[in-house]
């Protein structure tokens, strides 16, 4: 199920712009007038990716406490069209709003160099959820980023070991508790670089809780990508 819904997402092909439905559109399923309105993330914290204004590089957050990972990139703030578009994939199973958004992050975000992980680990999803939506939003993102950036990816690296609760309504603090002990590494990874990737960064707990059970198995270093980032 999950990997005929990959199939499906790399596959799509769209002839006219997914947003204003009328502009032929070019690879990433955009028009070059739509694509060039989506809220680019153009400064944000070089750890968490947090918007800053210009003057700042490091957010008090990650100044105070740094997170197991070392960095974290998002293409665009967390606001219209591309909240939207992300809702309808992630809620909605609309997989062309999920395949646009990624190609066109996929460009935006690819990593050079020594900057560049050796691996692709998408946030897993709790089996329950998995067979509810018919598909993890995150492994989706990470198939397309994959195929741009020639870096594989290790769906089953990482599992998800509760269900957890929701977490858009909790507190960085109450994210925190609910993510504690959640996943498991479930393959070695001593010594290297990994990459995850998510849809959105609302707080970064996720991401945090991921990278600290992949630092204390061995991994040397841990970055992460989004296709957005919330204020």
């Amino acid at each position: 199920m999950v990997y005929r819904a990959i199939a499906q997402f790399l596959s799509q092909q769209l002839s006219n712009c997914l947003l204003c439905g009328v502009a032929r559109a070019a690879r990433s399923g955009l028009c070059a007038d739509c694509r060039d309105q989506l809220p680019t993330l153009d400064r944000g914290c070089r750890v968490c990716a947090l918007p800053l204004p210009p003057a700042a590089a490091i957010c008090p957050q990650c100044i105070q406490y740094p997170p197991a990972f070392a960095s974290a990139q998002a293409a665009w703030h967390y606001a219209y069209p591309v909240a939207q578009l992300l809702q309808r994939f992630k809620y909605q199973g609309d997989l062309a709003a999920g395949r646009t958004l990624s190609f066109v992050a996929a460009g935006c975000l690819e990593p050079r160099g020594e900057l560049r992980p050796q691996l692709l680990l998408p946030i897993p999803v709790h089996w329950r959820r998995l067979w509810q939506r018919g598909f993890n939003q995150a492994q989706l993102i990470a198939a397309e980023f994959s195929r741009h950036w020639r870096i594989p990816v290790a769906p089953r690296l990482l599992g998800k070991l509760t269900p957890g609760t929701a977490q858009q309504q909790l507190s960085r603090a109450q994210r925190l508790r609910n993510l504690r002990r959640s996943f498991r590494v479930q393959h070695p990874v001593a010594g290297l670089h990994l990459g995850l990737v998510d849809d959105v960064i609302t707080t970064g707990a996720t991401l945090n809780a991921a990278a600290d059970m992949l630092r204390r198995a061995g991994a040397a270093r841990v970055s992460a990508y989004a296709l957005a980032r919330t204020p």
